[in-house]
């Protein structure tokens, strides 16, 4: 396994900061503290610069609220100098994580998400199915291939900050900029979890269930696997293979991650019916939204007309529309 050592002067450089500065400003330029920060943009990157240098920085409290979405969650969100200071050690490490990624994971990623998600649902639904088509047309009653719908009960607040360090560091092999991602970590909680909210929980829980991955892909050798943070999906023809899987990964979630299944949310379903995934409630030649999904695009528009947000708002849930209009194509 290939290793990076050195690569803490990387992040305090300053043309890296300049870049984590304008990725954290973005779409945010209006705010408040953003244009606080900005009235001495340069005497406030010097000061993040030499922090990070003498290793003598330390993130401001989380700012933390509820938000109903309509499921309730806690928000923690960081001071804006911390979020620049999360996308300089965002913007070198995650290249080195990136390659060690799976293909079918979805989230938080250049361009992947629900669309390509679905995309790939769909293409392994039909390789599972074949042989439930008659002459070219699918015939429910003969449909063999089933799915494992899986969840992670409280996947963000049961992370345990040892095991991902440990994770990290088998990659990392640079003291300083482990220090630093363990001072992020602890600004929310010294053990276990991760605030919904950050930038860097994003990219950790990816790196966290790369291990779960691995362990799908290459020990248990299943080809029909999507992972979009913590829900995943395998298809399979075989139920009996699903529910000896299941067990495996219920075990090595323990074992491994300290995670847990969730135990009314992770299902073996016949792919016949509908599987809730991504967003979507998925059948074989459509998919409709969630109810509560359409709820939210409906919020979003009336905000628009009322031009309390902007059209970029719109346009990062075009997406999920289309995933819409392309299901009607299959």
């Amino acid at each position: 396994m290939k290793t990076h050592k050195n690569i803490y002067y990387k992040i305090y450089k300053w043309e890296n900061l300049i870049l984590a500065f304008k990725k954290a400003r973005k779409g945010k330029s209006k705010k408040p503290y953003v244009k606080k920060f900005e009235e001495n943009t340069i005497k406030n990157l010097e000061k993040l610069q030499f922090e990070l240098m003498t290793q003598t920085y330390k993130p401001k409290p989380l700012k933390t609220f509820i938000l109903r979405d309509p499921k309730t969650r806690k928000i923690s969100v960081s001071d804006f100098k911390d979020r620049i200071i999360h996308h300089a050690l965002c913007n070198i490490i995650e290249p080195i994580f990136q390659k060690t990624f799976i293909f079918d994971s979805c989230a938080n990623q250049k361009g992947k998400g629900n669309l390509f998600a679905i995309k790939r649902f769909n293409k392994f639904l039909h390789k599972v199915t074949m042989s439930g088509k008659t002459n070219g047309w699918f015939n429910k009653n003969q449909v063999t291939g089933y799915c494992l719908k899986a969840d992670i009960k409280h996947y963000f607040k049961e992370v345990d900050c040892e095991i991902l360090t440990n994770i990290i560091n088998r990659k990392i092999k640079d003291k300083k900029t482990i220090e630093l991602i363990i001072i992020i970590l602890k600004n929310y909680n010294n053990k276990r979890g991760m605030p919904l909210g950050n930038l860097t929980s994003q990219f950790f829980a990816n790196v966290y269930l790369n291990e779960l991955d691995y362990f799908i892909k290459h020990e248990l050798t299943s080809r029909y696997y999507i992972r979009y943070v913590d829900d995943f999906v395998i298809l399979h023809k075989n139920k009996s293979k699903l529910i000896f899987w299941k067990n495996k990964i219920k075990k090595f979630l323990e074992k491994n991650l300290k995670l847990k299944l969730h135990h009314q949310k992770s299902q073996i379903i016949n792919l016949s019916r509908e599987i809730d995934f991504v967003g979507f409630r998925n059948f074989y030649y459509f998919k409709l939204p969630r109810k509560r999904s359409i709820r939210k695009m409906q919020g979003i528009i009336r905000q628009y007309q009322k031009e309390k947000i902007s059209q970029r708002k719109i346009q990062q849930n075009i997406p999920g529309m289309e995933i819409i209009y392309q299901s009607y194509s299959y």
